[in-house]
C-alpha cells in the first residue's frame, strides 16, 4: 500500500468540502423546521381548494396505471383500492405521513416509503431507481401505483418524470409537459429538476455503453475484385530458398531479387507469347482445312460433270453447271 501525505492544497480542499457539507446540513435543518411548521397550514389550504374548486383534484391519472397526487387520508384508502391501486409510494417524512403501512396492507396495497424532505430537496438516485422499478413492476401486471408527497407537486413529480423518461422513452422536458397536461399545478424545485436530468443522463450513458457492447462497430471487409486476376501456372513461379540468399549482402540480395523478378517476368511474357502463337496457329490450321475441303469438293464435282458429259453424248458441250 502506498500512503501519500496530503499537501496544503489537499487539506484546504478537504476543509472546503467539510464547510460545504456543513452548509448543506444547516440548510436541511432550517428547511426541516420550516416544513414542519408549514405542514398543517398548507395541508388545510389544499383541502379547502379541493372542496371549492373542481379542477383542484386530490390526485390525477398522469399515465396508464399511474396516479400522481397529494398525501392521502385514511378515508382515501378504500377509494384508491376501487381505482385498482395496488401500490403506493410515499415520499413524505414520518411527520407528514397520515396512513400507516399496516392499513395499506390490510387493503392489499403494497407500500414503499422513501422519506424525502420537502421544498428544496429531491430523492436520491438510488431511491429514484427503487421507485421507478416499483412502478414498472406493478404496471407490467396491470396494477396501478399511486405516487404522492404532501401536495403532489415536487417530490412525487420527480419520481413520475423519471419513470416516464425510462419506460416511456421521453425526454425530461417532454415528460414534464405530459404531466402538466393532467396536473397543471406540478412544480419542481431546482434540485428536483436536476435529479431528473441526472437520471436521464445516466440512462443515456447506459444505453450507449450497452449498444456499443452488443453491436460493436466493425469495418466491413473490402471485397477483392477478380476482374484483373489471372490464373498462373505453378511452373511459372521460381522458388527461392534461404540457401540461395546465403553469402549475399543486403544490396546483393536486393539485386538478386530484382534479377529473379526480371527472369520471372520474361518467362511469363514468353509463355504468354507462346500461347498467343498457338492460338494463331490453330486458327490458320482450321482455315486451311476448310479451304482444302472446299477445293476437294469442287474437284469432285468437276469430275462427275466430265463423266456425265462423256457418258451422254447428247449433252451440249459448253454448258456451265453451277453447284
Amino acid at each position: 500500500m502506498h500512503i501519500e501525505e496530503l499537501n496544503a492544497e489537499d487539506v484546504e480542499f478537504l476543509s472546503g468540502g467539510d464547510e460545504k457539507l456543513g452548509l448543506i446540513d444547516a440548510k436541511r435543518a432550517v428547511v426541516g423546521v420550516g416544513a414542519r411548521f408549514l405542514f398543517y397550514p398548507t395541508l388545510l389550504y389544499n383541502v379547502i381548494r379541493n372542496k371549492i374548486q373542481a379542477e383542484f383534484r386530490w390526485w390525477d391519472e398522469v399515465d396508464e396505471f399511474l396516479l400522481l397526487g397529494a398525501v392521502p387520508f385514511p378515508s382515501h384508502v378504500p377509494c384508491l383500492k376501487e381505482l385498482g391501486v395496488c401500490g403506493v409510494i410515499t415520499l413524505n417524512e414520518p411527520y407528514e405521513t397520515l396512513v400507516s403501512t399496516p392499513l395499506y396492507l390490510a387493503h392489499g396495497i403494497e407500500h414503499l416509503v422513501i422519506p424525502t424532505r420537502d421544498y428544496c430537496f429531491a430523492p436520491s438516485l438510488g431511491d429514484i431507481c427503487k421507485a421507478v422499478d416499483f412502478i414498472h413492476k406493478n404496471a407490467s401486471c396491470g396494477k396501478t401505483t399511486y405516487v404522492h408527497c404532501k401536495a403532489g407537486r415536487g417530490r412525487s413529480t420527480t419520481i413520475v418524470l423519471c419513470y416516464l423518461v425510462r419506460y416511456k422513452q421521453m425526454t425530461p422536458a417532454a415528460a414534464y409537459e405530459h404531466v402538466r397536461l393532467s396536473r397543471p399545478r406540478v412544480l419542481l424545485a431546482s434540485p428536483q429538476w436536476q435529479a431528473v436530468q441526472d437520471y436521464y443522463r445516466l440512462l443515456v450513458n447506459k444505453t450507449m455503453i450497452a449498444s456499443c457492447l452488443n453491436y460493436p462497430i466493425t469495418r466491413s471487409p473490402v471485397p477483392l475484385t477478380t476482374g484483373n486476376l489471372m490464373k498462373f501456372d505453378e511452373s511459372s513461379f521460381v522458388v527461392i530458398s534461404k540457401s540461395d540468399l546465403d553469402g549475399y549482402e543486403s544490396d546483393c540480395k536486393s539485386s538478386r531479387i530484382w534479377e529473379l523478378s526480371l527472369v520471372y517476368r520474361v518467362q511469363f511474357a514468353g509463355q504468354a507469347a507462346l500461347a498467343s502463337l498457338s492460338c494463331l496457329w490453330l486458327r490458320c490450321h482450321t482455315n486451311g482445312e476448310r479451304l482444302a475441303d472446299n477445293k476437294l469438293g469442287r474437284e469432285s464435282c468437276s469430275q462427275e460433270a466430265d463423266q456425265l458429259g462423256i457418258g451422254h453424248p447428247c449433252l451440249v458441250s459448253g454448258v456451265v453447271v453451277k453447284l
